[in-house]
């Protein structure tokens, strides 16, 4: 759709405001579903408002949505004045990756993962390379009916020693994703999920209690990055890491480098020094290399130099395990020890080649490596 007809579009139809702003995303989702699903989760995390409306207390932006409408993901529905997930239990698609895919490095090296997701996000982000499920309606996916104890026991059926929610941005699934992760604790496999981190504190402390891992995306240091290119922002981004630091889980970031966008390379030394400073040395970071897609087809693929540099920087802040991702066979695809240099996970792209770690230490220097090893 053409910005001038998205704006018409807009204008046609009922809006929510999100922290007091009509957001015209939500705009042309209030009432938009012709397919209504027959079988309705209630929303977690949401109050009433007057005259039916409800306000969303999951994301950031905190919705206010009228009756019929729905908030800026598209996929949480105000009904008569209670607020609905019309993606509970409706997975979008399941695939078994390597847990490397995520990326997640640091927990049970090359093991089999289990990945759901569903529609929908509450991000809008330009350069968006799952846009064929994340920009869509519920109604606009041929959904398939998957309960958490099916999910579970898909993820047995596969070999899989984990679960993940991806893909799309699960927050927008939360209720769906907690039932999962806390029936997959229950019988003995790792959950994890792959976030923008654009959630709520609380919602967040209590997802947290249910996830072994989470890999987030720190797309940019930069307000004005969040602002214009995944019409989002920055701050609720930062204030979840340092949650997930407080809070003890396992976690790993990634930053997509985009070339003109997000590439100034003080921006990713004043993102390096403020991993290390709120969050530590040993934090894994990954820099991945962009590729063209969905509105940003015109910007070329990220030179590797730039990557390199980028791990560079990294490193001499003092993060200690830094890789560079979407580069096939680059030397940076592994892990190795901080204190020895010796080479600890051998990987190939996203494939484990080898694992020399021992009792979740380097064999020769017997240094301990931060992660999930046993």
């Amino acid at each position: 759709m053409t910005r001038r007809g998205f704006i018409k579009m807009a204008a046609l139809t009922s809006a929510a405001v999100i922290g007091g702003k009509v957001a015209s995303r939500m705009s042309i989702f209030g009432n938009a579903s012709s397919l209504r699903p027959e079988r309705l989760h209630e929303a977690s995390y949401w109050t009433a408002l007057d005259r039916k409306m409800v306000q969303c207390q999951l994301c950031f932006r905190n919705c206010a949505i009228p009756e019929g409408g729905r908030g800026y993901c598209g996929v949480r529905e105000n009904r008569d004045g209670v607020l609905f997930s019309l993606v509970y239990g409706k997975a979008a698609g399941t695939q078994v990756d390597p847990v490397e895919l995520e990326p997640i490095y640091h927990m049970l090296p090359g093991h089999r993962n289990l990945a759901l997701y569903t529609a929908g996000c509450n991000f809008m982000c330009s350069f968006c390379h799952n846009w064929h499920v994340a920009t869509k309606l519920p109604e606009e996916i041929d959904a398939v009916e998957l309960s958490p104890m099916q999910v579970v026991q898909l993820a047995g059926e596969r070999n899989c020693q984990s679960i993940s929610c991806t893909i799309n941005e699960p927050t927008v699934f939360y209720e769906y994703m907690v039932d999962v992760a806390e029936r997959a604790q229950q019988e003995g496999l790792k959950t994890l999920f792959h976030t923008n981190g654009a959630i709520n504190p609380e919602p967040l402390r209590a997802l947290l209690r249910h996830m072994d891992a989470v890999c987030v995306d720190l797309k940019a240091f930069s307000a004005d990055f969040y602002e214009h290119t995944s019409f989002s922002e920055l701050k609720p981004v930062l204030t979840a890491l340092q949650i997930m630091k407080a809070e003890g889980v396992w976690f790993e970031i990634t930053n997509l480098i985009i070339p003109t966008l997000n590439d100034d390379l003080e921006g990713i030394a004043e993102m390096a020094s403020w991993i290390r400073d709120e969050l530590g040395t040993d934090v894994p970071v990954h820099f991945s290399r962009f590729f063209p897609a969905y509105k940003l087809t015109r910007l070329p693929p990220t030179p590797i130099a730039t990557l390199e540099k980028a791990a560079e920087i990294a490193s001499q802040a003092g993060l200690e395990y830094v890789t560079i991702g979407n580069v096939p066979g680059h030397r940076a695809n592994s892990t190795f020890c901080p204190q020895c240099g010796q080479l600890l996970i051998e990987r190939v792209h996203y494939q484990v080649i080898s694992n020399q770690i021992e009792d979740g230490g380097c064999p020769s220097c017997r240094h301990q490596i931060p992660g999930i090893w046993d």
